[in-house]
């Protein structure tokens, strides 16, 4: 009798344990099918920001204007420039960086990203683990120049005059930090002269600096100085890159120049908040990318001085991390803080 009890109370435990799996499936399949559902939600169902730190106008807002405007007619929703400046783009970092990570909140911005984490020590977020690399889009050369009547006609010649009159050239720059800053900062350090910083408050008036003679160096964005260059107001001695451009194939890098190891460019990047899903990253990286591949959009890029790139995520993650280093190493040398 027990025998008989015993095995009919392991059959009944048996079936309560397979009636438990097949609601525990049961209710695996519903989760999965959720999630697939979930997955498949079209995006974007609404507006998408773009975060700008800048002021309107500039190499980011030309940069984030021309992307935006395609992605709107591909993904058929608005994507919205919205310019937030101050504190060196900080401010607009921040923003993204605690922003909801769905896709909606984007930044576009310079190499400021990776200038940030030396020049200003108590960010509430970091670079690093709070943005998600997207892309690429594009980096802008820049181009070493001097006033006509500084006494240099090359790269050489301009160091030669620079270590026999130390702290008497002057340079300027578009404020502390900025890429023309750390650019200089950069030549001065691989050859050992010294000049004196002049800092302006935006490009034009540093333009207008070198122009009159108010100062005598400037590294400046190539499509902003060649018009002057060709007119005899300005004279371009090399272009800023490792490797000669497409955009002056006649001028020399500085670094085959003279200044081995010399390299700078302004590059434009667009990131996400980090923890936005690996699908939606890969969706925006590849839209930009082909709006990149267009002809008229490259095109209108290098009118505007700026080579379009594009690349993966990872590859803008590798690049982020290698300006992070080699930058914060020039910031600490010669010791430029933030203003």
């Amino acid at each position: 009798m027990f025998k008989i009890i015993n095995l009919r109370f392991s059959l009944a435990g048996r079936s309560r344990c397979a009636g438990a799996l097949w609601l525990g499936a049961s209710a695996c399949a519903v989760c999965v099918a959720a999630g697939v559902a979930k997955a498949a939600e079209p995006w974007p169902v609404k507006p998408v920001r773009v975060v700008n730190p800048f002021t309107a106008g500039g190499g980011v807002d030309a940069v984030g204007r021309s992307i935006t405007q395609q992605l709107t007619e591909l993904w058929g929703q608005p994507v919205i420039i919205d310019n937030r400046p101050g504190a060196g783009t900080t401010i607009g970092m921040e923003i993204v960086a605690h922003a909801v990570p769905d896709g909606y909140t984007l930044l576009v911005n310079n190499g400021s990203v990776a200038t940030a984490p030396a020049l200003y020590r108590k960010l509430s977020y970091s670079v690093v683990k709070d943005l998600a690399p997207i892309a690429l889009a594009v980096q802008s050369p820049y181009v070493l120049t001097v006033h006509p009547g500084v006494k240099a006609n090359s790269v050489q010649e301009l160091i030669n005059l620079a270590r026999a009159q130390p702290g008497k050239l002057t340079y300027g720059t578009v404020g502390v930090g900025s890429p023309a800053h750390l650019m200089t900062e950069l030549m001065k350090s691989l050859t050992k002269t010294d000049m004196v910083h002049v800092p302006y408050k935006g490009g034009a008036p540093s333009t207008t600096g070198l122009l009159s003679g108010e100062i005598q160096v400037l590294f400046s964005p190539i499509s902003t100085i060649l018009p002057h260059a060709k007119a005899g107001r300005a004279r371009v001695l090399a272009v800023s890159s490792a490797k000669r451009v497409e955009l002056a194939p006649d001028l020399p890098s500085v670094a085959e120049a003279g200044v081995p190891g010399f390299d700078g460019t302004s590059w434009y990047p667009f990131f996400a908040p980090a923890r936005t899903p690996a699908a939606l990253i890969q969706k925006i990286n590849g839209d930009i990318n082909r709006i990149l591949q267009k002809p008229d959009v490259r095109s209108r890029f290098l009118a505007m001085g700026m080579v379009p790139v594009g690349g993966t995520p990872e590859a803008l993650r590798d690049y982020l991390d290698a300006e992070i280093k080699r930058w914060g190493k020039v910031i600490l040398e010669a010791g430029v803080k933030a203003e």
